[in-house]
Protein backbone atom coordinates (compact mmCIF):
# COMPACT_ATOMS: atom_id res chain seq x y z
CA UNK A 1 0.00 0.00 0.00
CA UNK A 2 0.88 3.53 -0.95
CA UNK A 3 -0.18 7.00 -0.33
CA UNK A 4 0.11 9.34 -3.15
CA UNK A 5 -1.22 12.58 -4.06
CA UNK A 6 -2.73 14.75 -7.32
CA UNK A 7 -3.15 18.50 -7.93
CA UNK A 8 -6.33 18.86 -9.50
CA UNK A 9 -7.21 21.11 -12.17
CA UNK A 10 -8.00 24.01 -9.97
CA UNK A 11 -5.23 23.43 -7.45
CA UNK A 12 -6.57 20.85 -5.33
CA UNK A 13 -4.61 18.33 -3.65
CA UNK A 14 -6.08 14.81 -3.55
CA UNK A 15 -4.93 11.97 -1.39
CA UNK A 16 -4.77 8.71 -3.29
CA UNK A 17 -4.21 4.85 -2.39
CA UNK A 18 -2.90 3.12 -4.23
CA UNK A 19 -2.34 -1.06 -2.98
CA UNK A 20 -1.01 -4.28 -5.42
CA UNK A 21 1.69 -4.12 -8.19
CA UNK A 22 2.47 -1.41 -10.86
CA UNK A 23 2.27 -4.06 -13.25
CA UNK A 24 -1.30 -5.95 -12.06
CA UNK A 25 -3.53 -7.02 -15.10
CA UNK A 26 -6.70 -4.85 -14.04
CA UNK A 27 -7.47 -1.85 -12.00
CA UNK A 28 -10.39 -1.22 -9.27
CA UNK A 29 -11.52 1.67 -8.74
CA UNK A 30 -13.90 2.65 -5.69
CA UNK A 31 -15.28 5.74 -5.26
CA UNK A 32 -16.87 6.61 -1.91
CA UNK A 33 -20.16 8.40 -0.35
CA UNK A 34 -20.85 11.90 -0.06
CA UNK A 35 -19.23 13.62 3.36
CA UNK A 36 -17.69 10.11 3.63
CA UNK A 37 -13.99 9.16 2.51
CA UNK A 38 -12.04 6.38 1.53
CA UNK A 39 -12.25 4.16 4.39
CA UNK A 40 -16.22 4.21 3.32
CA UNK A 41 -15.01 0.92 1.09
CA UNK A 42 -12.50 -0.55 4.07
CA UNK A 43 -14.25 -3.99 4.06
CA UNK A 44 -14.22 -4.45 0.43
CA UNK A 45 -10.45 -3.41 -0.02
CA UNK A 46 -9.67 -5.77 2.82
CA UNK A 47 -11.63 -8.52 0.82
CA UNK A 48 -10.29 -7.75 -2.68
CA UNK A 49 -6.85 -8.09 -1.03
CA UNK A 50 -7.61 -11.32 0.67
CA UNK A 51 -8.61 -13.12 -2.42
CA UNK A 52 -6.30 -11.32 -4.70
CA UNK A 53 -3.59 -10.71 -2.96
CA UNK A 54 -1.22 -8.05 -5.28
CA UNK A 55 -2.49 -9.45 -8.85
CA UNK A 56 -5.08 -6.47 -9.24
CA UNK A 57 -4.85 -2.83 -8.55
CA UNK A 58 -6.63 -1.42 -5.71
CA UNK A 59 -6.88 2.37 -5.97
CA UNK A 60 -9.38 4.47 -3.38
CA UNK A 61 -9.38 7.85 -2.87
CA UNK A 62 -10.28 10.78 -0.94
CA UNK A 63 -12.84 12.87 -3.19
CA UNK A 64 -12.40 17.04 -3.04
CA UNK A 65 -13.48 18.23 0.16
CA UNK A 66 -13.74 14.67 1.92
CA UNK A 67 -10.99 12.69 4.16
CA UNK A 68 -7.64 14.20 3.52
CA UNK A 69 -7.58 15.98 0.52
CA UNK A 70 -8.14 19.46 0.68
CA UNK A 71 -11.15 21.66 1.58
CA UNK A 72 -12.64 22.44 -1.45
CA UNK A 73 -15.07 25.95 -2.00
CA UNK A 74 -19.02 25.32 -2.41
CA UNK A 75 -18.80 26.25 -6.25
CA UNK A 76 -16.51 23.22 -6.94
CA UNK A 77 -18.12 20.73 -4.35
CA UNK A 78 -19.96 19.30 -7.83
CA UNK A 79 -20.20 15.97 -9.22
CA UNK A 80 -18.75 17.15 -12.77
CA UNK A 81 -15.40 18.02 -10.61
CA UNK A 82 -15.43 14.88 -9.19
CA UNK A 83 -15.60 13.12 -12.13
CA UNK A 84 -12.99 15.08 -13.68
CA UNK A 85 -10.86 14.12 -10.56
CA UNK A 86 -11.53 10.54 -10.81
CA UNK A 87 -9.85 10.71 -14.57
CA UNK A 88 -7.12 12.53 -13.03
CA UNK A 89 -6.66 9.35 -10.23
CA UNK A 90 -6.56 7.15 -13.67
CA UNK A 91 -4.77 8.84 -15.48
CA UNK A 92 -2.26 9.04 -12.81
CA UNK A 93 -2.07 5.79 -11.02
CA UNK A 94 -3.67 3.51 -13.58
CA UNK A 95 -2.83 5.12 -17.24
CA UNK A 96 -3.70 1.85 -19.22
CA UNK A 97 -4.82 -0.95 -18.76
CA UNK A 98 -8.76 -2.47 -17.95
CA UNK A 99 -10.92 -0.84 -15.15
CA UNK A 100 -13.65 -2.05 -12.85
CA UNK A 101 -15.41 0.74 -11.16
CA UNK A 102 -17.93 0.90 -8.22
CA UNK A 103 -19.47 3.76 -6.57
CA UNK A 104 -21.50 4.21 -3.58
CA UNK A 105 -23.78 7.46 -3.55
CA UNK A 106 -21.91 10.51 -4.91
CA UNK A 107 -19.05 7.97 -6.23
CA UNK A 108 -21.84 5.90 -8.09
CA UNK A 109 -23.31 9.33 -9.38
CA UNK A 110 -19.77 10.08 -10.61
CA UNK A 111 -19.20 6.90 -12.57
CA UNK A 112 -22.77 8.08 -14.64
CA UNK A 113 -20.69 10.98 -15.20
CA UNK A 114 -17.64 9.61 -16.95
CA UNK A 115 -19.46 9.62 -20.14
CA UNK A 116 -19.80 13.52 -20.68
CA UNK A 117 -16.35 14.48 -18.75
CA UNK A 118 -13.81 11.64 -19.64
CA UNK A 119 -15.98 9.77 -22.31
CA UNK A 120 -12.32 8.40 -23.10
CA UNK A 121 -12.26 5.96 -20.27
CA UNK A 122 -15.30 4.17 -21.00
CA UNK A 123 -13.61 1.70 -23.25
CA UNK A 124 -11.59 0.61 -20.57
CA UNK A 125 -14.03 -0.29 -18.03
CA UNK A 126 -14.61 -4.00 -18.43
CA UNK A 127 -17.48 -3.66 -15.03
CA UNK A 128 -19.17 -1.21 -13.18
CA UNK A 129 -20.95 -1.24 -9.80
CA UNK A 130 -23.42 0.87 -8.22
CA UNK A 131 -24.21 0.55 -4.97
CA UNK A 132 -26.69 2.88 -3.28
CA UNK A 133 -26.57 5.59 -5.86
CA UNK A 134 -28.89 7.36 -8.44
CA UNK A 135 -28.87 8.45 -11.72
CA UNK A 136 -31.01 11.55 -11.37
CA UNK A 137 -34.50 13.02 -9.82
CA UNK A 138 -32.69 12.93 -6.36
CA UNK A 139 -35.24 16.33 -5.64
CA UNK A 140 -38.02 13.38 -5.47
CA UNK A 141 -36.80 11.92 -2.82
CA UNK A 142 -38.69 12.34 0.98
CA UNK A 143 -36.60 10.06 3.39
CA UNK A 144 -39.48 7.72 3.62
CA UNK A 145 -41.97 10.60 5.03
CA UNK A 146 -45.13 12.14 3.92
CA UNK A 147 -44.38 14.20 0.55
CA UNK A 148 -44.22 17.92 2.06
CA UNK A 149 -42.85 17.23 5.31
CA UNK A 150 -39.76 14.81 3.45
CA UNK A 151 -39.09 17.57 1.17
CA UNK A 152 -38.70 20.05 4.06
CA UNK A 153 -36.53 17.82 6.25
CA UNK A 154 -34.65 16.61 3.45
CA UNK A 155 -33.60 20.11 2.29
CA UNK A 156 -32.72 21.34 5.62
CA UNK A 157 -30.60 18.65 7.34
CA UNK A 158 -27.59 19.02 4.87
CA UNK A 159 -27.80 22.84 5.92
CA UNK A 160 -28.14 21.87 9.67
CA UNK A 161 -25.10 19.78 9.53
CA UNK A 162 -22.75 22.36 7.64
CA UNK A 163 -24.30 24.92 10.28
CA UNK A 164 -23.29 22.93 13.32
CA UNK A 165 -19.62 22.66 11.35
CA UNK A 166 -19.48 26.02 11.36
CA UNK A 167 -20.59 26.75 14.68
CA UNK A 168 -19.31 24.40 17.22
CA UNK A 169 -16.05 22.90 17.56
CA UNK A 170 -14.46 19.84 16.18
CA UNK A 171 -13.95 18.79 19.83
CA UNK A 172 -17.31 19.96 20.75
CA UNK A 173 -18.98 18.05 17.70
CA UNK A 174 -16.39 14.67 18.52
CA UNK A 175 -17.89 14.74 22.06
CA UNK A 176 -21.66 15.57 21.39
CA UNK A 177 -22.36 14.02 17.91
CA UNK A 178 -26.34 14.19 19.21
CA UNK A 179 -27.33 14.91 15.62
CA UNK A 180 -25.14 13.36 13.38
CA UNK A 181 -25.93 10.38 15.29
CA UNK A 182 -29.62 10.88 15.15
CA UNK A 183 -29.26 10.90 11.59
CA UNK A 184 -27.03 7.96 10.60
CA UNK A 185 -29.37 5.75 12.88
CA UNK A 186 -32.96 7.30 11.33
CA UNK A 187 -31.71 7.75 7.47
CA UNK A 188 -28.47 5.74 6.35
CA UNK A 189 -28.99 2.66 7.66
CA UNK A 190 -31.18 -0.07 8.05
CA UNK A 191 -31.92 -3.32 10.13
CA UNK A 192 -29.42 -4.63 11.65
CA UNK A 193 -26.77 -1.63 12.59
CA UNK A 194 -24.10 -2.92 14.00
CA UNK A 195 -22.81 0.30 16.19
CA UNK A 196 -18.72 0.41 15.35
CA UNK A 197 -20.23 1.01 11.62
CA UNK A 198 -22.68 3.47 12.84
CA UNK A 199 -20.19 5.03 15.17
CA UNK A 200 -17.48 5.22 12.13
CA UNK A 201 -19.93 7.17 9.81
CA UNK A 202 -21.12 9.11 12.66
CA UNK A 203 -17.48 10.37 12.68
CA UNK A 204 -17.37 11.05 9.08
CA UNK A 205 -19.84 13.03 9.19
CA UNK A 206 -18.51 15.14 12.34
CA UNK A 207 -15.35 16.01 10.18
CA UNK A 208 -16.92 17.00 7.18
CA UNK A 209 -16.50 20.09 6.03
CA UNK A 210 -19.51 22.68 5.77
CA UNK A 211 -18.81 23.28 2.44
CA UNK A 212 -18.84 19.83 1.08
CA UNK A 213 -22.12 19.51 2.97
CA UNK A 214 -24.16 22.21 1.22
CA UNK A 215 -22.77 22.45 -2.40
CA UNK A 216 -22.62 18.80 -2.94
CA UNK A 217 -25.97 18.27 -1.84
CA UNK A 218 -26.83 21.26 -4.28
CA UNK A 219 -25.40 19.60 -7.06
CA UNK A 220 -27.12 16.01 -6.77
CA UNK A 221 -30.90 17.92 -6.17
CA UNK A 222 -29.89 19.08 -9.89
CA UNK A 223 -28.30 15.81 -10.73
CA UNK A 224 -29.67 14.16 -14.12
CA UNK A 225 -27.38 11.06 -16.16
CA UNK A 226 -30.35 9.11 -16.86
CA UNK A 227 -29.63 9.95 -20.77
CA UNK A 228 -25.55 8.95 -19.76
CA UNK A 229 -26.54 5.13 -18.60
CA UNK A 230 -26.75 3.68 -22.21
CA UNK A 231 -22.65 4.53 -22.48
CA UNK A 232 -21.97 1.61 -19.87
CA UNK A 233 -24.50 -0.98 -22.52
CA UNK A 234 -23.17 -4.53 -22.24
CA UNK A 235 -20.40 -3.68 -19.70
CA UNK A 236 -21.16 -6.29 -17.03
CA UNK A 237 -22.86 -4.08 -14.57
CA UNK A 238 -24.60 -5.05 -11.19
CA UNK A 239 -26.54 -1.88 -9.58
CA UNK A 240 -26.99 -3.01 -5.34
CA UNK A 241 -29.67 -1.18 -3.11
CA UNK A 242 -31.38 -2.08 0.14
CA UNK A 243 -35.38 -1.82 0.58
CA UNK A 244 -34.56 0.65 3.45
CA UNK A 245 -32.48 2.79 1.55
CA UNK A 246 -34.48 6.37 2.59
CA UNK A 247 -31.45 8.74 0.36
CA UNK A 248 -31.27 6.68 -2.71
CA UNK A 249 -34.34 4.38 -3.25
CA UNK A 250 -35.44 1.12 -5.15
CA UNK A 251 -36.86 2.64 -7.48
CA UNK A 252 -33.61 4.90 -8.27
CA UNK A 253 -31.45 1.24 -8.34
CA UNK A 254 -34.22 0.32 -11.00
CA UNK A 255 -33.73 3.11 -12.75
CA UNK A 256 -30.33 2.63 -13.30
CA UNK A 257 -30.26 -1.37 -13.84
CA UNK A 258 -33.44 -0.42 -16.77
CA UNK A 259 -31.06 2.34 -18.29
CA UNK A 260 -27.98 0.08 -19.38
CA UNK A 261 -28.71 -2.98 -21.21
CA UNK A 262 -27.41 -6.39 -19.58
CA UNK A 263 -27.43 -4.86 -16.23
CA UNK A 264 -28.17 -7.26 -12.98
CA UNK A 265 -30.41 -5.37 -10.06
CA UNK A 266 -30.03 -6.90 -6.82
CA UNK A 267 -32.16 -5.69 -3.96
CA UNK A 268 -30.71 -6.23 -0.07
CA UNK A 269 -33.90 -6.72 2.47
CA UNK A 270 -34.27 -4.35 5.28
CA UNK A 271 -30.71 -3.31 4.15
CA UNK A 272 -30.05 0.71 4.32
CA UNK A 273 -27.81 3.10 2.49
CA UNK A 274 -24.60 2.08 3.75
CA UNK A 275 -24.41 -1.31 2.10
CA UNK A 276 -20.25 -1.32 1.80
CA UNK A 277 -20.93 -1.42 5.97
CA UNK A 278 -24.34 -3.01 6.21
CA UNK A 279 -23.84 -6.50 3.86
CA UNK A 280 -20.21 -6.27 3.50
CA UNK A 281 -20.26 -9.88 1.67
CA UNK A 282 -23.07 -9.29 -0.68
CA UNK A 283 -21.02 -5.74 -1.97
CA UNK A 284 -17.69 -7.94 -2.11
CA UNK A 285 -19.52 -10.76 -4.03
CA UNK A 286 -20.25 -9.10 -6.60
CA UNK A 287 -17.11 -6.87 -6.61
CA UNK A 288 -15.64 -10.36 -6.94
CA UNK A 289 -17.93 -11.88 -9.74
CA UNK A 290 -16.97 -8.60 -11.81
CA UNK A 291 -13.11 -9.31 -11.10
CA UNK A 292 -13.39 -13.00 -11.82
CA UNK A 293 -14.83 -12.48 -15.31
CA UNK A 294 -12.29 -9.70 -16.25
CA UNK A 295 -9.28 -11.79 -15.08
CA UNK A 296 -11.51 -15.20 -16.99
CA UNK A 297 -11.14 -12.34 -20.26
CA UNK A 298 -7.80 -11.56 -19.94
CA UNK A 299 -6.36 -14.90 -18.64
CA UNK A 300 -5.04 -16.32 -22.56
CA UNK A 301 -4.14 -12.52 -23.29
CA UNK A 302 -0.40 -11.58 -23.39
CA UNK A 303 -0.43 -8.05 -20.94
CA UNK A 304 1.47 -6.25 -24.11
CA UNK A 305 -1.56 -6.81 -25.82
CA UNK A 306 -3.87 -5.78 -23.16
CA UNK A 307 -2.21 -2.07 -22.73
CA UNK A 308 -1.87 -1.76 -26.36
CA UNK A 309 -5.44 -1.95 -26.46
CA UNK A 310 -6.30 -0.12 -23.61
CA UNK A 311 -4.22 3.07 -24.93
CA UNK A 312 -5.68 2.36 -28.52
CA UNK A 313 -8.77 2.61 -27.41
CA UNK A 314 -8.86 5.34 -24.95
CA UNK A 315 -7.32 7.52 -27.83
CA UNK A 316 -10.07 6.20 -29.86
Amino acid sequence: MSDHTVITEDGLRIHVTVRGRDDAPLTVLLSHCWTAEESDWHYQVTDLLARYGRDIRVVTWDHRGHGQSDRAPEAACTIPHLARDLGLVVDTYAPDGPLVVAGHSVGGMTITAIPEERPDLMPRIVGALFVSTTSGELSQVTLGLPAMAGAVLRDRLPFILANRSRMLSLSRREKFPTIERQIARRFLFGRPARSRDVAHVVDQLVHAWPETMSGFFKDMMSHDRIGNLAAFDDIPTTVLVGTRDLLTPPEHAGKIARGIRGARLLVAPDAGHYLPFERRELVSGELFVLVDRALSRLADQPREDVVRRGRHRARA
